[in-house]
Order: C-alpha cells, then structure tokens, then sequence
C-alpha cells in the first residue's frame, strides 16, 4: 500500500470515530479528543520542523540547475523562458479564480467554524503590515531572524540571490555550495519520508479531533476543498489547448487524440516522468521533431509543472478564507509571485513533499495558518490526478508552442542540445 494511501485510509478512520463520538458519546469523545491532540500536533511540528531548510535547499538548487540548463543551448532558454512566465501567469489565475468559486460555491459557515474549533493552534497568523511595511521587509536585515520568524518572502529573496550569486562564482566552488545544498536537501526528503512514515498515526489523531468537533459535516468541507482546488487545476489544464491550437498551430481534435495517451497513463501513475515516453510519441503524433521534443519534454519534466502554483495558491487562498484572513489585491499579488517562485523549487519532488514545501509559504506570506496542511496533506491523492493530468497536457503544449519557433534554433544546435542532455 502507497504511503499517500495509508494517509488517506487514516485521515477516514480518524474522521469516522470521531464522528461517532460526536453522535453518539459527544462527552466520551472530546475526552478522547484531549488525548489525541497532542499527538496530531507533535507530528504536524515534526512535518513544519523541515519547511525552513527544505525550501532554502530547494530554491538554491533548483535555480541553479535551471540556470544550468538555460545555458545548455537557445531552445532550452527560450523553453525555460516559456515555462516560468506559464508558472506566473497559473498562479496569477488562481489568485482570480479561486476567490470565484468560493464565492459561487462557499464552504457552508457552520462547517468552516466547527472545523476553525477542532484545529487547535491553527488560528490565523495575523493581519497582513501596510504594503509599505511590507515592502520594506522583503529584504531582510537578519536572514537568521527571517527564518526563525518563517518570514518565508524575505527568505525566498534571499534564496534567489544567493543562488544567481552561486552561478556566478568558479566552477570549485559553485561546486562546492550546490553540493552541500543538495546534501541539505537530501537530508531533509529522508526526515520528511520519516515523519510521512508515521504519517498515518498523526493523521489519525488530527482527523479523530476534527471529527469529535465537527461531526459529519467535517467530510463535507473536506470534499468541498477537494473539488475547489481541482477545479481550478481542471481549468489551468484548459489553457493547454488554446496554447496548442493557436501556438503550435495544431488542429483541437488532432491535438486531443494525440494527448490523450498521456493523460491516461497521468492518471494511473500520477507522475509525470512516467507519462515522458508516452508524451515523447504524441509530440510525434504532431510532427514535432524528435530534436526538438527530445529537449523540451525532458526539461519540462524536470523542472515545467503547470498546475502547481495555481492549485498551491488555492490551497493557501483556501484556508485564509476558512480562517476569514482578508485577501487584498496586494497580498493575492505578493502571494503570485511567492507561489510561482516556490514552485521552482519542488516540481520534482513527490506530491505529499512538495505540498507542503510550496503551499507552507504561500500560506504563511498572505497571513494564513501553516497548520491545516497537516490534516489536508492528506486527501492530496485525488487533487493530485488532476494536476499530474494537466502537467502532461501542458507539457504536450509547450513543446508543440516551441517546437513551431524552432526554426530559429540551427537543426544542428537542437541535435547538439539533446546529445548533450542523453549524456
């Protein structure tokens, strides 16, 4: 059984005894309750303990890697290129839609304050400084304190920088520094795959809690999160054909028959590297040279998830507004930027990790609580089809969109470019 599995199966049985007790014992189970809360919330500190150095971790290899690649040839430039302004541009939507469909569809008011009451210590971080206050404290004066305090904006900046400074230095050194990062990074996916190990007994705990206080109405808003957040990851996938039709110059139906292998097998794996040969075949299918494909799909895999900053920023959109923190176009603006940026950094890592890698941010810089990921890491399972779905039609998109400008790109550097990358 997989470890997200086990998650789930756990984050059930803990919401139905909890919702027994609610219905039959309410007493007996908010007793319970008082016993299970420390356990749930000493394994949701052992999931936030990682966050600070994980993120770091990331965002410096990640940036340096890809700053690596840009350099690997004009295609693989103008195909990164491609992908960070599609990774703004999804996290600029969710910012729109998200706020739309919680306003068509909101979560029921006695549902979001019953789940407010079970998560103890979830309340919400505070209200957003001044914009310029806020401004102001993007650059931070003691990185140390910034990271102590998860001023995770100021810890993003700092990240960046220091990473672009690393592409800048000899080749021993920056050798040197993305190593040590990377052994930080490492370090931190093993205590994460620990505390994701015993994952489904702090689950259980958090999940009896939330069930002992709000009953049945907790799978309710549960399904309600669910169907937000995929629903705007369904919409992001969307875009993909506009892109191909009118960017690649590809017929809808020849595009749709030529993606959907792809998608088929993104829903069975749920992972996109396992989707690439089948990918590799329908850019074949569109006449996209092998040249060609054969360095935009790999890249893309690598480092392209489309969906991600969109549904990570309707997760963290989501909880503030459960938690009734008010979102100001400022602060839906900054939380863009910090939810495109983190994505760089977690594209390829496995979904339970890179949720809560790049959601932790987001969440904590537009002034929501970090503490309800714990219970909603765990029915990522089913959003998570949804994004692997639209990543591998965005992906198939992408390279349709590069593979009709190529003709810039010299046949002979693009053969170049993809010897260099099969080595």
């Amino acid at each position: 059984m997989s470890q997200p599995t086990r998650i789930l199966l756990a984050l059930i049985a803990g919401l139905t005894v909890g919702a027994l007790f609610a219905g039959y014992a309410p007493q007996t189970g908010l007793a319970v309750a008082e016993w299970a809360q420390p356990i749930g919330q000493a394994w949701l500190n052992g999931l936030q303990m990682t966050i600070v150095p994980l993120v770091v971790a990331l965002l410096i290899t990640g940036v340096t890697a890809t700053a690596e690649a840009a350099q690997a040839g004009r295609l693989a430039g103008r195909a990164i290129a491609f992908y960070v302004i599609v990774l703004f541009l999804s996290a600029a939507a969710a910012a729109v839609l998200t706020p739309l469909f919680l306003q068509i569809w909101p979560l029921p008011q006695e549902s979001a304050a019953s789940l407010r009451a079970a998560l103890v210590g979830a309340e919400k971080i505070g209200p957003v400084p001044p914009l310029g206050e806020f401004f102001a404290a993007i650059i931070p004066a003691n990185i140390i304190k910034a990271a102590a305090e998860n001023a995770f904006l100021s810890l993003i900046i700092f990240s960046l920088v220091f990473a672009f400074a690393i592409t800048r230095v000899g080749d021993d050194q920056r050798k040197l520094l993305v190593g040590f990062f990377a052994a930080v990074r490492d370090a931190m996916l093993v205590v994460i795959d620990w505390v994701l190990w015993i994952g489904p007994i702090g689950v259980f705990a958090l999940a009896l809690v939330v069930g002992a206080k709000a009953g049945t109405g907790a799978f309710g808003a549960l399904i309600h999160y669910i169907l937000i957040v995929a629903g705007v990851g369904f919409v992001i996938a969307l875009f993909a054909y506009p892109v191909a039709v009118f960017g690649g110059r590809v017929r809808f139906a020849r595009y749709v028959r030529a993606a959907l292998p792809s998608q088929a097998v993104a829903i069975s794996t749920q992972s996109s590297l396992a989707t690439l040969p089948v990918m590799i075949e329908g850019a074949s299918d569109l006449e996209v040279p092998v040249a060609v494909s054969g360095v935009t799909l790999p890249l893309a895999v690598a480092i392209f998830r489309a969906t991600g900053p969109a549904m990570n920023f309707a997760v963290a959109i989501y909880v503030a507004t459960w938690f009734g923190v008010p979102l100001s176009p400022a602060t839906l603006a900054v939380g863009t930027v910090v939810a495109a940026l983190t994505s760089l950094g977690s594209v390829s890592l496995p979904g339970t990790v890179s949720y809560v890698s790049a959601i932790a941010p987001v969440a904590a810089t537009i002034g929501a609580p970090v503490a309800p990921l714990g219970l909603l890491v765990a029915v990522e399972t089913l959003p998570d089809i949804m994004r692997t779905v639209g990543n591998v039609t965005w992906d198939l998109a992408a390279t349709s969109w590069l593979s009709r400008r190529a003709g810039k790109v010299p046949l002979d550097e693009a053969d170049a470019i993809l010897r260099h990358d099969s080595v």
